[in-house]
């Protein structure tokens, strides 16, 4: 099953980690708890639409590349769980190296 949570918390972890910011220091930047931050990323919360745009705000990333990022993603993991293409490989854009579920 894909789970939107945790392939968006992948691309907000990728991009944080692009641009060098430790948990704390993005979670004073957006002003949200360092806790509900590493739960988001490890895609254990759900990030209100509020949430997330305070986080994109202090990635400097607009709303729309990080839904269209986990999009994407999204569209690959259903691919490979559905057996329609092979499990990707690193390909250099953080924003789509996400973990991926295996199909059994």
């Amino acid at each position: 099953m894909v789970l939107f949570r945790r392939l968006l918390g992948d691309v907000l972890r990728a991009h944080r980690v692009e641009r060098g910011l430790t948990l704390r220091e993005l979670s004073q930047e957006a002003r949200v708890s360092l806790g509900y931050i590493s739960e988001i990323e490890r895609g254990q919360k759900e990030a209100s639409s509020e949430l997330l745009a305070s986080l994109c705000s202090a990635l400097d990333l607009p709303l729309s590349s990080v839904l269209r990022s986990v999009s994407d993603a999204v569209a690959v993991e259903e691919a490979v769980l559905a057996g329609a293409m092979p499990m990707p490989l690193a390909s250099g854009d953080p924003s789509l190296d996400t973990p991926v579920a295996s199909a059994a």
